[in-house]
């Protein structure tokens, strides 16, 4: 059923089991990282401007070595190099277990180190994730995968009210240690020609089809983290039970979101997906600005927003930078597509809450709808990466496959 599921080009079992298991470590260790930060925070208590600080650091650094990652991994075999980034992210992960007196230097330090952990290797793991899956079966591929690590965040979180932080780091460095058992599994590759060209940063950033793409997915996390800072301010005050049913809805449906997604994106294109959620969020965006007093309309914003979240998260994530690499080395391609991501994140640390509690909501979800609605633009303009011919193959494959279930039907009322 699982070889089904994956499709006829599927990558097999072994390669399925190596994917998931390196995004289980991955994804799992990054979502971890951030509690462990948290949580030596809530210890030290600090100002607005070392919380910022600390933040920062850990963000850029993931920023600053991916791109430091992005060349060195075309100097170093793909396997040993990931390996040797696993290896030495698990080490990392211990650090926190050895804080007895956390001082702002030693978390600054961690937040550090634990950033640079993860963003040295990142871009070859989405590239080896790309490389061992084909652009027919990306979509369902890393929509399963990632769906399986989003779902283990659960289980992450549920340690971190059971044990101290000392145990915590443990668990924390044996997730990503996890990684280390890819390297036993070895899945074959399943591009089609042999990956021989390395573009540069300058020739992407040159690249039409990379800019227009680029551009849509840098209007979305941005604002949405610039809405999301006012939204709970706004039913902070108002509504403060809303605020926790976002908290809880909001993940579960990007989750389903995600299995979903990576569906559509393999049967009817990537660029049509994207499309409908960025239109189907504006419009979330602009019935907020409207009305906000209405428990119903938060809740389809909420059911909106996280749908949105789940698609993009995965499309502009794992599956369009594989895609627009084709044959060539995706390391920097992956590499430039996240900083959006990562520079997003700090936006609400560098909002002043006076600034939050003056700027009228009204204006903002009408502001942000308005640049959602533009971002639609580019993306007009922009290709789809899923080739047509590979659409109309499904489309004729899956009439013929229904033609014949009708006439063996009809076949079996006759004989009956």
């Amino acid at each position: 059923m699982l070889r089904r599921f994956l499709g006829e080009h599927g990558i097999g079992k072994r390669g399925f089991f190596a994917i998931t298991i390196l995004f289980l470590s991955v994804f799992g260790w990054y979502f971890m990282a951030s509690r462990v930060l948290n949580q030596l925070l809530i210890g030290l208590e600090p100002r607005n401007t070392e919380n910022l600080a600390i933040w920062a650091t850990f963000y850029l650094s993931i920023i600053g070595t991916s791109i430091l990652g992005a060349f060195l991994s075309k100097k170093v075999d793909r396997l040993k190099f990931l390996c040797t980034w696993t290896v030495l992210g698990a080490i990392t992960s211990l650090l926190p277990a050895l804080l007895i007196n956390v001082t702002y230097f030693q978390v600054w330090s961690v937040s550090l180190l634990l950033g640079a952990s993860f963003g040295l290797g990142i871009p070859s793991c989405l590239a080896y994730f790309a490389e061992c899956t084909t652009v027919e079966n990306r979509g369902r591929i890393g929509a399963i995968t990632f769906l399986i690590a989003n779902i283990s965040v659960i289980f992450f979180g549920i340690l971190f009210g059971i044990f101290d932080l000392a145990i915590v780091s443990v668990f924390f460095a044996l997730l990503r240690g996890l990684g280390l058992i890819v390297f036993f599994l070895k899945p074959e590759k399943q591009s089609s020609s042999q990956i021989t060209t390395s573009a540069s940063f300058v020739s992407i950033l040159r690249d039409r089809t990379f800019q227009l793409y680029f551009i849509v997915w840098s209007m979305f996390p941005l604002i949405n983290e610039f809405e999301r800072v006012l939204v709970s301010n706004y039913l902070q005050s108002w509504n403060s039970s809303l605020l926790e049913t976002m908290a809880v809805v909001e993940p579960l449906v990007a989750t389903l979101a995600i299995l979903i997604g990576g569906l559509l994106c393999d049967w009817i294109g990537r660029k049509k997906i994207i499309l409908s959620g960025f239109v189907a969020l504006g419009v979330a965006y602009a019935i907020i600005g409207i009305v906000q007093d209405s428990v119903e309309l938060w809740n389809l914003y909420f059911l909106v927003d996280g749908v949105a979240w789940g698609i993009f998260s995965l499309i502009f994530v794992l599956i369009l930078w594989g895609d627009l690499a084709q044959s060539g080395r995706s390391e920097k391609y992956y590499t430039l597509g996240s900083i959006p991501y990562f520079l997003s994140t700090i936006i609400p640390l560098l909002l002043p809450q006076s600034f939050v509690e003056d700027v009228p909501l009204v204006a903002a979800f009408s502001l942000a709808s308005f640049f959602l609605f533009v971002a639609v633009i580019p993306l007009v303009f922009a290709p789809e990466t899923l080739p047509e011919k590979k659409i109309e193959l499904r489309r004729l494959r899956k009439f013929a496959e229904d033609a014949k279930k009708a006439r063996e039907k009809y076949e079996r009322k006759l004989n009956d």
